[in-house]
């Protein structure tokens, strides 16, 4: 039979979500009281921002009304919504206060000390000229947090939007979020504390919930919304006031979910278990919930269903470090319940599945690039034997990096090639070149072999992840590895070992994974699959780069490649072509070779454009001037030659599916 839907039809968004957006600042020494941590990291944060960021990973229409700071933080937070997804149209910058910053520690199990900074802040001054009727009128629901009542402020704010809401069919969900510390309830460090009685603020509550359509809370946030205890008492007082769907977070139990009568006992209330975990971290754990809850409630799904995801949402969040970064996909969300129900005590520790952690990585909204023009110059032994050779002091190399870098800019403008820029930089003459090329949107790589090592060496020593630490995450960590799969025994053990560690040390830093594969011809004897079979050597010990960086094969061979990696990871981003010093020409052929691969993105290529015009400027020969035009020039003419060599292909591919 047809179902009838719980919203209005034809609504542009699925969800507005109102209500606290701040930083969260999250110690990362596990087990340790929040004096003594010493370093954080910095993810997306609130009640309200976090809910919005999982129903957009989720894949709803979420938007997010509230306001931040004309600060760093504040483009931090807007930035990381906009790349999720989430509609950031009402996140207004407020130019008189600063974004909120919350501190948050995990000591042991049961001990997660918050402190809030969030004196006078951005998200608490939203106010009721920041939207218009036809926005609220715009979305199926409208969600708010509870602290966006506790002000007169918000309260004022709030209340508007949920007059709107009611006027225009739009759905109303409360997530009471009860935070005693911004009630002013509390010591204004004390932002651990959940439950505090208090007569004022259950009477408030009670005059929001007759306009609410579902309420989700913990049993101590229904207490204080129905000022009773014990839980069924206060449900039986929100129900005097509301006919809201209840849904009653229990923790590792799962969930209850009253629509009707408050039954006697919340045990006589349907409770819809979910997988149970360890606990890393319960900070985020409800927020995550009403992402999952929300995901199937605002598509029309059972309760049952809603619920479902709900719980398993909390379970996948509470057993990883942070919230917003932590939530799930659709695709997490499938693997994890499916995994859980074939083997629930395995699932107990989700953040040690393999195969989750990867779909975490993978899965989430991308940028996506459909191209990679890049200009390669991070070769140091190359340079280094450039400068001798000329009689020029070493220092002139990073002057001479930072000339590639506004050549490369001049490029990007001149043939209106944003977002499709590459380059690769090295930090041994190259930092400050880095330094000017990180932030422009371009695609990035920066090598951690030490050049020519053979078994492979990381340049700046063994321990490759407290390198990464340092590196910002835009950065592609590129590594170029010699690499044969009929290598002696004891060289590729080695190799493969080096390769492991480096593959580990990206999972755990975040960034993207750059392989550049180069198969030495003084070795075992290279036939034409052997790039090939080096790279299904590497899949099968379980490294999978985002990129993979190769030489000009044949047709054939690239055929070959695109079935291997579609057939063993579907979420590769890439390959590009390098160029080992060939001539423009030689490379054109090349070119056409790839062009009709779907997996190759385009080049990054280096001494073909960088070795004459460098050898001429480090002599003195030429001024910067023209160094920069004559690296242009050969840029320009390769981003030509391999645009045509894309074009021809896609022109033969056409005439063949007319044929056909």
């Amino acid at each position: 039979m047809p179902i009838t839907s719980r919203f209005a039809p034809d609504r542009e968004r699925d969800i507005i979500c109102l209500g606290r957006i701040a930083v969260d600042l999250y110690a990362q020494q596990v087990g340790a009281r929040l004096e003594d941590v010493s370093t954080f990291a910095k993810y997306l944060g609130g009640s309200s921002a976090n809910i919005a960021f999982g129903c957009a990973r989720l894949g709803l229409n979420a938007s997010m009304l509230a306001r931040v700071g004309n600060d760093h933080m504040g483009r931090f937070l807007t930035e990381t919504l906009e790349r999720e997804g989430c509609d950031t149209s009402h996140l207004r910058i407020d130019r008189e206060r600063l974004t909120g910053l919350v501190l948050l520690g995990l000591e042991d199990r049961d001990t997660f000390p918050l402190v809030f900074y969030r004196e006078n802040c951005a998200d608490m001054a939203v106010d009721e000229s920041d939207f218009d009727e036809a926005y609220i009128a715009s979305s199926k629901a409208l969600l708010i947090t509870g602290t966006h009542f506790s002000t007169e402020q918000v309260n004022r704010t709030s209340r508007r939007a949920l007059d709107y809401a009611r006027r225009n069919d739009v759905r109303t969900i409360l997530d009471i979020d009860y935070r005693p510390v911004l009630w002013g309830l509390t010591g204004k460090a004390d932002g651990e504390t959940r439950f505090v009685a208090n007569e004022g603020v259950s009477a408030h509550l009670q005059r929001i919930l007759p306009l609410m359509d579902l309420v989700i809370g913990t049993e101590e946030e229904f207490r204080i919304a129905g000022g009773k205890d014990p839980l069924v008492d206060a449900l039986a007082m929100v129900r005097k006031v509301t006919s809201a769907t209840l849904i009653v977070k229990r923790g590792p139990l799962g969930c209850s979910i009253i629509e009707g009568v408050v039954p006697a006992s919340i045990d006589d209330a349907p409770i819809h278990g979910g997988v149970e975990v360890e606990v890393l971290n319960v900070l985020g754990a409800g927020d995550a919930f009403a992402s999952g809850f929300l995901s199937g409630w605002l598509r029309d799904e059972p309760l049952e269903a809603c619920a479902r995801a709900a719980n398993a949402c909390g379970a996948l969040v509470v057993s990883r470090h942070g919230c917003a970064p932590a939530m799930p996909t659709p695709a997490e969300l499938d693997y994890f319940l499916e995994a859980a129900k074939q083997d629930p005590i395995r699932m107990r520790r989700p953040d040690k599945d393999t195969t989750l952690a990867r779909l975490h990585r993978v899965s989430p909204k991308r940028r996506q690039w459909n191209e990679v023009l890049g200009f390669a110059f991070d070769h140091r032994n190359q340079f280094f034997e450039l400068a001798q050779r000329t009689g020029a002091s070493e220092t002139r190399i990073a002057t001479l990096k930072n000339l590639f870098v506004e050549a490369v800019a001049q490029t990007e403008k001149a043939l209106a090639l944003e977002g499709r820029i590459g380059a690769l930089i090295d930090d041994r003459y190259g930092q400050d070149a880095l330094n000017a090329a990180t932030g422009r949107g371009w695609w990035i790589g920066r090598p951690v072999e030490l050049p020519g090592s053979l078994p492979l060496v990381f340049d700046h020593g063994r321990s490759i992840g407290t390198t990464l630490v340092q590196w910002p995450r835009e950065q592609i960590v590129k590594c170029l590895v010699q690499y044969h799969p009929d290598h002696p025994h004891d060289v590729r053990l080695e190799q493969e070992a080096q390769l492991r560690a480096l593959y580990d040390a990206v999972q755990e830093s975040g960034h993207e994974l750059l392989l550049e594969v180069i198969v030495p011809k003084n070795g075992p004897p290279v036939e034409d699959d052997t790039v090939y079979r080096a790279l299904k050597r590497l899949y099968n010990l379980g490294i999978y780069p985002e990129w993979w960086k190769l030489e000009p094969m044949s047709a054939q061979q690239w055929q070959a490649v695109d079935a291997l990696i579609e057939a063993r990871d579907p979420y590769c981003r890439g390959v590009v072509l390098l160029g080992l010093s060939a001539g423009v020409e030689q490379l054109r052929d090349g070119f056409m070779a790839a062009a009709s691969s779907k997996m190759c993105k385009g080049f990054t290529v280096g001494r073909t454009i960088f070795h004459e015009p460098s050898h001429a400027w480090l002599a003195n020969e030429i001024d910067d001037d023209e160094l920069i035009a004559r690296v242009r020039r050969t840029f320009e003419a390769l981003i030509g030659a391999w645009r045509e060599a894309r074009s021809s292909s896609d022109e033969a591919h056409v005439k063949q599916e007319q044929a056909a």
